[in-house]
Formats: C-alpha cells, sequence, structure tokens
C-alpha cells in the first residue's frame, strides 16, 4: 500500500512537472507566433515614390506594391502588416502620425527617415539649378545639420518604436549614393558636384548607423546592393532629374527597391 502510494504520488509529480512545462513552452510559444506583425515606417525611400503602381487610398504618401516594404510582406506573410511610410516624411512626421500601428505583436519594424530633415530636397534643386560652389556650400550646411541636430531627432524616434514596441527587432534602412563617378552621364552636374552629393550620403548613413547602434537596431546598409546601379552607371536603379513628375527625380526605380532595398531587409530582419 505504501508503494503504491508513492508510486502514485511520483508519477502525479511527474506528470504535474511535465504539464507544467509543456503549458509554458506552448505559451512561450504562442507568445512568439504572435509577435509577427510587421510595421514598415519611414520617408519615401521606403513608401515606393519613383516605383510606380502606388495605393489609390495611400493619397500623397505614395505607398506603392513595388516597395520593398509591401514585397516583404508578400513574400513572408507576417500575422499583421502596416505600411504607415510617407512621401516628404520628416522625424516628426513619423512621431506625429506613423507609430499608431506599433504595439506588443510587433516583431518586425524597418524605416527609412532622416534625408528630408537634413534638406534632402533643397541640396538637390540647388545643385541641379545653381553653380557648383552653392551646391558644395548647401551640402556642406546639409552636413553640419546631420552633426548638431539630426542625432537628436533620430534618438526620439527610436525610443519612441522601442517604448511603443519592445518586442521588436528595428531594422533601419540607409540611403544609397547617387552617382557613378566617371560614368556615362555627359552633361548635367559636374564631377565635383557628383562626387560631393555621394560624399553626402556617405555622411548621412554614417550618422544614421551610429544612432541605430547605440539603440541596438540593425542599419541595413543599401549602398552596396545600389553599387554598378547609381546614376550614370548605365543600368541605374535611381531616377534622374524627370522634369514631367519632378517628385520622383533621385528616387529608386522599382527594381531599386526590390533590388536594392529588399534584399537588404531580408539579410536584416
Amino acid at each position: 500500500m505504501r508503494r503504491s502510494r508513492l508510486t502514485a504520488y511520483v508519477t502525479s509529480l511527474l506528470l504535474a512537472t511535465a504539464f507544467a512545462l509543456t503549458g509554458a513552452t506552448t505559451a512561450q510559444a504562442s507568445q512568439q507566433a504572435a509577435v509577427t506583425g510587421y510595421v514598415a515606417l519611414g520617408d519615401s525611400y521606403s513608401s515606393g515614390v519613383g516605383a510606380g503602381s502606388y495605393i489609390s487610398s495611400s493619397g500623397d504618401c505614395k505607398r506603392s506594391t513595388k516597395a520593398y516594404p509591401y514585397l516583404w510582406a508578400a513574400a513572408h506573410s507576417p500575422s499583421s502588416f502596416s505600411f504607415t511610410a510617407c512621401s516628404g516624411a520628416r522625424t516628426g512626421d513619423v512621431l506625429a502620425n506613423q507609430l499608431g500601428p506599433l504595439g506588443s505583436g510587433t516583431g518586425l519594424v524597418s524605416i527609412s527617415v532622416g534625408g528630408n530633415d537634413a534638406g534632402f530636397s533643397d541640396v538637390m534643386t540647388t545643385c541641379v539649378l545653381q553653380s557648383e560652389s552653392a551646391c558644395v556650400a548647401r551640402i556642406n550646411t546639409a552636413k553640419a545639420y546631420v552633426d548638431s541636430t539630426l542625432p537628436g531627432k533620430l534618438d526620439s524616434v527610436y525610443s519612441a518604436i522601442s517604448a511603443k514596441a519592445p518586442a521588436a527587432h528595428v531594422v533601419v534602412l540607409g540611403y544609397p549614393r547617387f552617382y557613378k563617378l566617371g560614368g556615362s552621364c555627359l552633361a548635367g552636374l559636374t564631377e565635383t558636384e557628383r562626387a560631393a552629393i555621394n560624399s553626402a550620403a556617405d555622411y548621412l548613413d554614417s550618422a544614421i548607423a551610429k544612432r541605430a547602434a547605440d539603440h541596438g537596431f540593425t542599419f541595413g546598409d543599401v549602398r552596396p546592393t545600389f553599387t554598378g546601379h547609381e546614376i550614370c552607371s548605365g543600368s541605374a536603379w535611381l531616377h534622374s532629374v524627370n522634369w514631367l513628375n519632378i517628385g520622383e527625380s533621385y528616387h529608386p526605380t522599382a527594381s531599386g527597391q526590390s533590388g536594392g532595398y529588399l534584399p537588404v531587409l531580408n539579410a536584416s530582419d
């Protein structure tokens, strides 16, 4: 009788332990399965300006079905997909308008932002329409902004993402160099201007990469994937000046989204 009671006790203890472990494992697995939502934040490089096939409901944000976030979601079928990136967005716009879908179930966040804060559009307008010296001076002003002001603005965005989506893996995508130096462009900007613009892209990417790393985020460097596909390369994945649709100028084409940005997100997620 004593042995039977002891056997029954040990058996019940083992069953209880096994149930507890199984239950904990199942709960953990369920929790991990739930944290698979994807939220795509950022500016026009993330919304897909220049790629065409814009989603009509996105209006002036010009979110494209050929943009890398949409392509990633189509290939990976996350539990939810929120595409809030918007053309022209600055860090303040991301904070004010794009973070709503973030939550405890968000497993992946992608973002590109900072170029508009640094005056991307004004830099390119100056370089296209004014003198070489004016172009270089405007670039130097942008670099000074990247040194003095942009880091704090990026910190605000990155901290807000972490607070709202604490379980998310965050991938911060950078910007490509625009020009292949010594390439096939015969007119337009001077080689000095092209080199200065490329240098500005490197400068911006370095600043963004440092802030991303300090927040524990992954920096997705797209410069390697765009190498050989810059403007003046003969196989460009970036629009040059488009006078008929000026907003698409200096933005990735559909090939730039699928061949330049998407592989970097795939490698970083």
